[in-house]
């Protein structure tokens, strides 16, 4: 921490004294880089993307006419994403489209349990050893096409957006080679399928199409880097279960409202209070970990917990039929400069998140755990069972706190180095590292 705030009074000072007026960018723009980062969730990425902006004869600048993004990466832990995506407000008079075609393979990802507190976190277990293998993994991998398109009510700030998605989503037993595939490998996942709480026909996942429609409203003076202006909103979304047919039909509804004030020079306080529940039907589990958006801020948002909601916690660590969260932060941007005849400034940002479940999922199920005493850990000689696991401790509120380094390109273009540390234990034990692309709201 203390070499990251050397580094940016440093930077401050030398690139303030070199800060020049800003170029008005024109036609084609690259922003072709190796996919480098890291996650704590995720590990080590490694592979390659790219931002292609098109900026026309450079009249709506910082604005983009249209914006295509391509990557093609693999996680240290054996994850995949292919992902391609097209924005733009420009090309159809009055119209703004989006669309997005993304494969996410994950051999491995975490899966912690339902409604928050109610569900132990054992760190120990959180890894692949050899005194109990895999209790928090499983195999999950989505196949995602998405589109929206959104329009204005005449000259106002408001706006309507809607959109469909289709869905693909595979679950299952994790599959690593650290895993022996024996009884010592039994996971959360097993112990919620073998107690009912994940029913026999959405244990290996399902297809979905989903709809969305809802009302925006904004005075935001500019989308990927505010400084001032207010964004409001509220849509609903959900599936008629045409496709899989596993009675699991519904309905969800969705809140976000961001405050921008500027404070001072280049400092802006930025805030944001989200809600997303269930309003009607039954969300199969593997659906409750997606967060819906109008306009795309990360390849894929998921919470509660870690890189898009809660930083510092560990990834998807809470799980329910309707949450609430916050996230505010100071965003500083210390130095403004013209390198490679691109614009740049870099800019740090202190935050704070929070947020819990509000409504629980499937929680008279959740109550068969307690009657289920197969042992599924050992822990310093304690051995847990599967009862161990289901705490029946209240819902609390979760927070965590942290700073980011971010490097923009021309407004848009916005690598991010965030750092983060949750307050519970229960909530993750380590510092969460997440380095990729754009503020999170």
């Amino acid at each position: 921490m203390k070499k990251l705030l050397t580094f940016v009074l440093l930077a401050s000072a030398l690139m303030s004294a070199h800060a020049q007026e800003e170029i008005t960018k024109t036609g084609l723009n690259f922003g072709p880089l190796p996919a480098i980062g890291y996650s704590s969730d995720l590990g080590w990425h490694y592979g390659a993307l790219s931002d292609i902006y098109w900026y026309g004869d450079g009249s709506t600048y910082p604005d983009y006419v249209w914006k295509a993004n391509v990557e093609v990466s693999r996680y240290s832990k054996g994850n995949t994403v292919l992902h391609s995506f097209f924005d733009s407000k420009y090309l159809i008079p009055g119209l703004r489209v989006s669309a997005a075609i993304s494969w996410f393979g994950n051999k491995t990802t975490n899966f912690y349990g339902f409604n928050g507190a109610s569900s132990l976190y054992l760190p120990a277990m959180d890894k692949i050893t050899e005194a109990g293998q895999g209790l928090y993994l499983m195999k999950r991998n989505i196949f995602r096409v998405q589109t929206c398109f959104q329009g204005a009510f005449g000259d106002s700030n408001w706006g309507w957006a809607a959109g469909l998605t289709y869905w693909n989503i595979t679950t299952g037993h994790a599959v690593n080679k650290g895993l022996s595939g024996t009884t010592a490998d039994v996971s959360l996942y097993d112990v919620y399928v073998r107690n009912g709480i994940i029913p026999e026909a959405e244990k290996l996942g399902g297809q979905h199409l989903e709809a969305k429609f809802g009302v925006v409203y904004d005075t935001r003076d500019h989308e990927n880097n505010p400084t001032r202006g207010t964004n409001l909103e509220v849509y609903m979304f959900g599936s008629p279960d045409i496709i899989s047919k596993h009675n699991n039909s519904y309905l969800k509804l969705a809140i976000h409202f961001k405050q921008f004030f500027p404070l001072a020079d280049r400092l802006v306080f930025g805030g944001h209070l989200a809600y997303q529940g269930l309003i009607a039907g039954n969300a199969p589990y593997y659906m409750l970990q997606s967060i819906q958006s109008i306009n795309m801020k990360q390849i894929n948002t998921e919470g509660l917990g870690s890189t898009c909601t809660l930083r510092g916690t560990i990834n998807n660590r809470l799980q329910g039929n309707s949450y609430a969260w916050a996230n505010f932060e100071l965003r500083w941007s210390f130095a403004k400069f013209r390198w490679i005849n691109q614009n740049w400034t870099l800019a740090t940002n202190p935050f704070f998140d929070m947020g819990m479940i509000v409504s629980p999922y499937r929680a008279e199920q959740m109550k068969s755990l307690a009657k289920d005493l197969t042992p599924v850990a050992t822990v310093d000689n304690k051995v847990y069972t599967a009862a161990d696991l289901y705490t029946q401790q209240a819902e609390k509120l979760h927070m965590s706190a942290g700073i980011g380094l971010h490097v923009i390109m021309n407004q848009n273009f916005n690598i991010n180095f965030e750092f983060g540390k949750c307050f519970d234990p229960n909530d993750g034990t380590g510092l969460g590292i997440n380095i990729g692309l754009n503020y999170i709201f």
